[in-house]
Parts: structure tokens; sequence; C-alpha cells
């Protein structure tokens, strides 16, 4: 990337080993990480009016989002954000985490569920925060931004069109429109899992079985991506062409690593989403074998008694 992007972008010099990348380093203008400090401390606002309301709020959930939040500074505000403009791998940790750790962390601590709650209603005939979203969720355009034929291909494209042609080399010559990428893969990746995981009132109704299915559609052309980044015999992108003399390996090795990294991590918040969905797929089983309980309890179980009328009518007609 030569001597680094334009504008006020840190570059680190020496080379890289786990603790400078884990050193806390933000980038002079630390938009992201500020942000997220922002969001997290509105998320721990409203939990807190919820206590203080008597109403309970799941503790997993408040620590699944400050994890989320705690992934986004961990990749933009320590070595790991310089490091990451010089070595495509390091940048493909980034992607990774931001487009599949974080998100999935995030919607997992239920945070539009949590505005619904905590945000006051306005007063009748008046529009407010709450009633803004409320509109949100159930518009049209919402429909559309999360509909599997929509956040499938924006997953996938996210991917291809961005290293297999010249975008990206463009968004990495500037600060801001590096942190705009940076924005975007969380972005996808929120997009991509909302609809998925289920867990925050959405345009339609979560179903467990289509969210495996929306699943498996996207990770295998991820894991492809990984592989032919890892099979290319030449530099994908011109960006990381200037690799140091002092620091080990070479542009191509490097690249190849980024791949080994993208196929890694299609597995693991695979396994993590898996494990959700299972989970709410079980509960719902539950909640319908309860319900079909109370209504046999208060119809002295009508439905079997119907049944088995029927089947003594088709024994009677046989005879």
């Amino acid at each position: 990337m030569g001597d680094g992007m334009s504008g006020p972008g840190w570059m680190p010099e020496a080379p890289v080993t786990l603790s400078r990348l884990l050193a806390w380093h933000p980038q002079p203008i630390p938009v992201l990480p500020a942000a997220c400090l922002l969001a997290g401390l509105l998320y721990v606002l409203g939990v807190w009016r919820m206590h203080r309301r008597g109403n309970h709020w799941q503790p997993g959930r408040t620590v699944a989002f400050l994890l989320g939040i705690a992934t986004i500074i961990e990749v933009t505000a320590t070595g790991i954000g310089g490091y990451g403009m010089q070595l495509m791998s390091i940048h493909m940790v980034q992607h990774m985490v931001l487009s599949m750790v974080s998100p999935v962390l995030l919607l997992l601590g239920a945070p539009i569920t949590l505005a619904l709650r905590t945000l006051p209603a306005a007063p009748h005939g008046r529009l407010g925060a709450r009633e803004v979203l409320v509109h949100v969720l159930h518009s049209r355009a919402a429909k559309v931004l999360t509909a599997p034929w929509f956040t499938l291909p924006l997953f996938v494209g996210s991917l291809y069109g961005l290293y297999f042609t010249s975008l990206f080399t463009t968004l990495m010559s500037t600060w801001w429109t590096h942190d705009l990428m940076l924005v975007h893969f969380l972005g996808v990746g929120l997009l991509f899992f909302y609809p998925i995981l289920g867990v925050d009132p959405g345009p339609r109704r979560p179903n467990p079985v289509l969210g495996i299915l929306e699943l498996f559609g996207g990770m295998p052309f991820h894991a492809f991506f990984g592989i032919a980044v890892m099979m290319e015999s030449s530099l994908t992108t011109t960006v990381f062409t200037h690799h140091p003399a002092t620091w080990s390996g070479t542009p191509l090795s490097d690249e190849h690593a980024a791949g080994a990294i993208a196929w890694a991590f299609s597995e693991i918040p695979s396994v993590l989403v898996l494990l959700v969905l299972f989970m709410q797929w079980r509960r719902a089983d539950t909640r319908a074998a309860v319900r079909q309980d109370r209504a046999a309890d208060r119809d002295n179980d009508a439905e079997l008694t119907a049944y088995n009328q029927y089947l003594a009518g088709l024994n009677q007609g046989g005879s």
C-alpha cells in the first residue's frame, strides 16, 4: 500500500507480534471506537431503566451485546487497525470479526427489544423515537432488506465484489473510505444474521428451520472464497504489494494466510448460530406442546374425543 493511505491514518513500522497487535492504539480519528462506546452506554442505560422499573432483563443478553461491542473495539482501536492496512491477513481478521462475530453477539443482545421496552411512548397524535422504530420494523423497506433473496447475495457479493475488483483499492486509499468499508462489513453481517437468529422482532416471523437453510445457503460461498484466495498464484489486489522488507514472509504468503482465515471463520460463527437456532426450535416445540395441553384441559380433550369417535364410525361402517 505504499507509505500509507491519504488522511490521518496510523501505519506501524515494527514487524507484527501478538503484543503489538493487541496493544491499545486507536487511529487519530477513532470514529468506530467512539460510536461503539456510545452504543454500549445507551444499552447499559436501557438495562438500568428495565431494572429500575422492576422488569427482568436476561443478563446473558447484556453480556453478549457488550462482548460484541468489545470485539469491534478490539479490531479497530488496537494495533490490529494499523497492521490491517499493511497485511491482508490482519485485514481479513478485521473483516471476519466485523461481519461474522460482532453481528451475532450484538444481535443476541436483543438491542431492538430493549429499545422497544425502554423508549417512552409519545403523546397521542405525536411521533416519537419508539413509534419511528415500530414503523421502520413494519415498513416495506425492512421486509426487502431482511429477505433472503437480498441478504444472501449481499453477504456473498461483499466478498467477491470487493476483493476481486478494483473497489477494494479505492476504499483503502483514504482513511474515511476505509472506515466506511469497516462499517459496511458490520452492516452486512447484521442484515444477514438478523432474520436468521430472529431474537429481535422483525418484519417477518422467525422460523428456525428457514434460518438454518439460509445459514447453510451462505456458508459454502464464504468457504469457497477463502479457498480461492488460498489457491491464488498471484496477488488478487495491489493494496498489499509493498510489504516492508524487514518483515517476515511475502505478500503472496500473507494473502494465502488471509484466505485460510476467511475459510476458518466460515465455520466458527456458524456453530454458534446453529446452537441458537436449535435451542429456539426446541423452545418453539415445547411452547406448542404446552398450548395443546392447556387446550385439552380446557375442553376435556375434545380433539382426541372427536378423533376416537371418527375411528369408531369408520369401524362400524366397515362392519
